[in-house]
């Protein structure tokens, strides 16, 4: 398909139900569960695990509603804010949150904390405590010179990234724009995380195939390396799955800071 026909994220939004039940489910044919789930949530471990990222205010600017990545996070701040570009995104986020008829089910992701965390006890602790973190979900529009209009934020001590610019740019130039934006959100000596998928142009959900801004590792190094950060660590694992739903070659990880 060409690129021309797909959809555009912050134009046509999409279904962000199908978005989980396609990428992040427990289901049996679900072929990302490396790349999408496992790999991130290895890497924030690791780097929460460090003691070096903590405090009052993360801030989570993220494609979709999934929260998996936040688990390990909610144990290092007082107060997690959730940004979503979509009315939608929210609506499912918060079905969760209230623990409503309906909502998505992530317990499949309760073995894998257990494999990294080594505490098979505190499962249903972590679920509660995760919902009782997340203080506020707010709309944001990358369009506006603040992200979330006339509500004035905290400054964070970290702010996580998981696959947001890729969606919401066009080209090169707009992920720089919206980059300088959500870094804003941070405070001077505070922590970066990027979760992002290398050299995609599309990730087909439900009957739609939607736009994914193109762009490799160096370019992301670059991108913050111009804007004043150094980056403390940086993963990347090659694809695993096999599936012709999108074309991503490799999920990246960066841990980084200002200089």
């Amino acid at each position: 398909m060409d690129s021309g026909a797909h959809k555009f994220y912050p134009e046509h939004g999409f279904d962000s139900r199908e978005l989980l039940e396609t990428y992040f489910s427990n289901k049996q044919e679900m072929a990302f569960l490396d790349d999408t789930m496992k790999f991130p949530m290895e890497c924030l471990h690791r780097a929460f695990s460090e003691g070096h990222i903590k405090g009052d205010i993360l801030i989570d600017i993220s494609m979709g509603s999934f929260i998996h990545h936040l688990y390990t996070a909610s144990g290092f701040f007082k107060e997690i804010l959730v940004l979503k570009c979509s009315e939608q995104c929210i609506m499912e986020l918060n079905k969760w949150i209230n623990t409503r008829t309906g909502a998505f089910d992530w317990s499949h992701i309760m073995t894998y904390i257990k494999y990294l965390e080594g505490n098979g006890d505190l499962h249903q602790d972590k679920d509660i405590t995760l919902k009782t973190n997340i203080t506020k979900t707010v709309k944001c529009d990358f369009d506006k010179e603040n992200l979330t209009d006339l509500e004035v934020l905290p400054p964070a001590d970290c702010v996580i990234s998981g696959a947001m610019l890729e969606f919401i740019s066009k080209e090169q130039d707009d992920y720089i724009r919206f980059f300088r934006k959500f870094t804003k959100l941070l405070k001077p000596e505070g922590y970066l995380l990027i979760i992002g998928v290398l050299n995609a142009s599309f990730v087909s959900i439900g009957q739609d195939r939607t736009h994914v801004f193109k762009y490799n590792e160096n370019f992301v190094r670059k991108v913050l390396a111009d804007e004043g950060f150094v980056i403390d660590h940086c993963a990347v694992q090659k694809r695993t799955s096999v599936s012709d739903l999108t074309d991503y070659e490799a999920t990246l990880f960066i841990k980084a800071h200002r200089e």
